[in-house]
């Protein structure tokens, strides 16, 4: 029995240390979108104050100055395009997280179903054998024991008597 717990701890202990890990590369992941959104933030930043450069004559904005702000603003797409790379692969974890989390209540579901289904065979068991043995209580071989003893204790008590007579 008791390797079955050692078992049982064990299998424990592993789901433990693979939740964790699961855990672990969820908020690394989660970590890395954190730093892209604040990396895109700051290059949304920059665009803004391209935007408002204007090295041309009269104040104006130069070609240079809206080619630099367009390069600023494909980056900001492209810092986007990852963004929703690397949130696809999040919500992924976050799945795979969620399927685990209904498997092993499933799991525990048929292990409670089954723990009841032994409680219900254990009770029926335990029912049948105090029938038996309210049975067994008034069966006729008791009788014959009980009437077999008395006799007994007749023939016991007569013949003592009969000895203290002939002394």
């Amino acid at each position: 029995m008791n390797k079955y717990v050692y078992f049982f701890l064990g299998l424990l202990f592993t789901f433990q240390a693979a939740a964790q890990q699961d855990t672990s590369a969820f908020s690394a992941q989660r970590k890395k979108v954190n730093t892209m959104l604040a990396e895109r933030s700051a290059k949304f930043g920059q665009y803004d104050e391209s935007l408002n450069q204007r090295s041309g004559i009269f104040g104006w904005q130069t070609k240079k100055d809206i080619k630099n702000s367009n390069e600023i603003l494909r980056q900001v797409v492209l810092t986007d395009n990852n963004i929703f790379k690397e949130l696809k692969v999040l919500m992924e974890y976050k799945d795979l997280q969620n399927q685990q989390k209904v498997e092993v209540a499933d799991h525990s579901q048929e292990r409670i179903e089954s723990y009841m289904r032994n409680i219900k065979k254990l009770q029926d068991e335990n029912e049948a054998l105090r029938t038996k043995a309210k049975s067994a209580g008034t069966s006729p071989a008791n009788y014959i024991i009980v009437f077999l003893l008395l006799v007994m204790a007749g023939g016991f008590y007569f013949f003592n008597r009969k000895l203290k007579a002939t002394k």
